[in-house]
This record gives C-alpha cells, structure tokens and sequence, in this order.
C-alpha cells in the first residue's frame, strides 16, 4: 500500500487530462462518451484494490495518457477532415469466441487476403500520428511499437506462448476500444469494483468510438495508398459481452464464433491474465484472477447465447478449434462461403505463405493448471453447463 499512496499521484484525473492537453499544442475535445466518470472509477478502484507496484503506476500512466492524446489528436483530424466519419464500415467479419479458441489463427490467415483490412498490433497501439508524424509515413509509430513489442517479449518471455505478439501482424481491436476507458481493465490489473460498474454500463459509446477509430484507420489506410478492401475482419473475445450492440454500430456484420472446450480456455486465460498483472502489481492473487475471469467468461458466454437465439441464424457461423487447428484451410472455406465471398487461388497462397512463415509446432507450450487459480475441471463443467451442451459436448 505504501507504494500506492507514494505513486498513485500520477494517476489522477484532472491532472492527466491537463498531461494531455499540453502534449497536444492545448487541445481539448477529447471526444464523446463518458470517458471521464469512467477514468475517476478506474482510478478509485486502482488505489483501493490494484496493489500497484511503482513499475504498474508508471506503466499505466504511460498507457492512459497514450490514450488520451490519442483521443485529442483523433477529434482535431476528424473535425479538420469531416470525411473521415464518411468512410463505410457496416459490414465486417467479426471473429468472436472466448480467449484461447483460435481466433488469432483464423483472423491473421483472413488478414493476408487483401480483400480484407485488419488493424495491426501497431495500429492499435497507435491509432493517431506521433507528434511531427503525417499519417502517410507511420514509421515512427511502426518502430516504436516494434521496440515495446520486443520489450514486452523480454520481460515477459512466456507471452509467445500465450499470444504470439507481432506489432506487424493483424491483431485485436482490444486496444482501441480500450480509448473509451469502459474495457476490459481487469486483463492487466484487479479492480473488482471498476469491472462491476463496467457491466453496469451501456456499451453503446464504446462501439460507436470503435467504429469512429475504425474510420481514422481506413482513411489513414487510403492515404498511405493501401488498396481498397471490401471489409473488415476483426476479432477479440470483448465481443461476447455485448453482440447485440456490435451488430447496432455495425449493421451488416457477420459473426464466426468460435468454440473450445472451457475447461481449456478458462485457465489458460486466467494464466495469460495473471502473467499481465504482474507486470503492473506486487505479488498478484491467482486464485482472484481465476475467479474473475472464469466469472466474467461464464456471463458472456450466456449473454452471446441468449442474444443469438434472438437474431436471424445467418449472421453467425459457428467454428470448432479442433477444426481450425486440424483442416484450416477446411473452415476458411466455410468462412469464405458464410461471407459470400470466393475463396480465390491468390488467397489461398497467401495464407499458406503465411502459415509457412508461422507454424504453430514452433511456439514455446503453454504450461499452466487450473488449481494454480483455484479452478477444478469440475467447476468449470458446472459453471459453462449450458455452453459446453450446446457447441462443446452437443446431443
């Protein structure tokens, strides 16, 4: 507690929206949404519960104000450039299923084909130009993202085997959604009180900035002459939470759920949460984040199901990890015939290509134990009855 109160200084509101507006050249609009009552609970809760080491202040002060300058310099190029809020994007192929069932596989083997945009890690990471940066030359953000990406590895080493970070490859838009203040915070620290208050919330300002920070990256894609592409393919587990309001900011998504077995997946994501906490805090709870994290999955995966059985049948595709780890090519296929869309020859090579330069057999084994976060295999079974009877152990 003491390295709280000496260091949690940096982490106060006013002051960091102050930080902000200097690192802009005094901008201040940073956007809609409720981004400031969201940061004051986060705050509260990060002094109280988080146990934040003097590294996790000073990261997390780094990431939040990242953010906000982010949010200044997104509002101030769509006020000079209204036709970024121009750009279409109603009809992307969202991949969305819990954590650990594939969908990175899926999402970056659809990312080579360029009838596909996706947002790259560094894109997510930095969204907005650097100071002194146009957004037709993003090589000052490429190589700092390559540098924390290769910092990240060395601190962590066992991060590859959980998530293969590459700031050049297509990865989660976690991170841009992250710029509402209303996401998954609990991924990196533990803040029970923010997360209750998060679900509490109307998710509605966080895909409507999503789609806005969506927009910004397509034009930037234009300006930088990228080719065109037909949609988007996104991915991250987020989505769970809150398909119905996916669906609202973007009208003709289709959605691939994917599936796994969660007595797999639940551990394993408490693993790769509780490797992330300790780079923010002292000493973290394994058992909390194993509590956390099979409790939020356990009401996600209800609230998806309930939400698809009230929404027309063709706009999800359901996908076995099983399936996609044995025969990829096999569920691309039937990806490619969901979304209308021909599987062509150049594709194919560019997802072979891919997996060639990418093979799953050379990354390091994920070692980890449900009882290391005081889950049971039995626990698991009971708590995702209802999930496992429908897309794991079907009649």
């Amino acid at each position: 507690m003491t390295v709280v109160l000496e260091h949690t200084a940096m982490l106060d509101v006013d002051s960091l929206l102050a930080q902000a507006s200097e690192q802009t050249g005094g901008l201040t609009d940073f956007g809609p949404g409720n981004y400031r009552e969201a940061l004051h609970v986060l705050f509260d809760a990060l002094a109280r519960e988080a146990n934040l080491s003097a590294q996790g202040v000073r990261l997390l002060h780094g990431k939040l104000l990242a953010q906000l300058v982010n949010r200044l310099v997104i509002q101030e190029y769509c006020r000079c450039h209204p036709e970024i809020l121009q750009e279409r994007i109603e009809d992307p192929l969202v991949i969305v299923g819990l954590p650990r069932t594939g969908t990175t596989l899926l999402q970056r083997m659809l990312a080579t084909d360029a009838r596909f945009h996706s947002a790259a890690w560094w894109e997510t990471r930095y969204p907005a130009p650097l100071p002194g940066e146009g957004v037709r030359d993003a090589g000052q953000r490429i190589a700092r993202a390559k540098e924390e990406v290769a910092q990240m590895i060395q601190f962590i080493p066992d991060i590859l085997a959980i998530h293969p970070l590459d700031a050049m490859q297509a990865d989660e838009e976690f991170m841009l959604m992250e710029h509402s203040f209303m996401c998954a915070m609990d991924s990196y620290v533990n803040v029970p009180t923010y997360t209750a208050w998060r679900e509490r919330q109307d998710q509605t300002p966080v895909y409507a900035y999503l789609k806005t920070m969506l927009q910004f990256l397509q034009w930037q894609k234009r300006l930088r002459g990228e080719p065109p592409a037909q949609r988007w393919v996104l991915k991250t587990p987020q989505h769970l939470h809150a398909v119905e309001v996916l669906f609202q900011a973007f009208p003709g998504a289709q959605v691939v759920l994917t599936h796994r077995d969660p007595t797999q997946t639940i551990p394993s994501m408490a693993s790769m949460a509780h490797t992330l906490w300790k780079l923010y805090a002292d000493a973290p709870e394994a058992e909390a984040v194993g509590r956390q994290w099979s409790g939020q999955l356990q009401r996600a995966t209800a609230h998806a199901m309930a939400v698809r059985d009230r929404m027309p049948a063709d706009r999800f595709l359901d996908v076995r990890f099983e399936d996609t780890v044995r025969d990829p090519f096999g569920v691309v296929e039937s990806v490619y015939r969901f979304a209308g869309m021909p599987l062509t020859d150049t594709a194919r090579a560019g997802m072979q290509a891919w997996m060639d330069g990418n093979p799953r057999n050379q990354r390091a084994a994920h070692a980890y134990a449900p009882e290391q976060f005081g889950l049971s295999q039995a626990q698991i079974e009971r708590d995702f009855a209802a999930y496992r009877a429908r897309h794991v152990n079907p009649a």
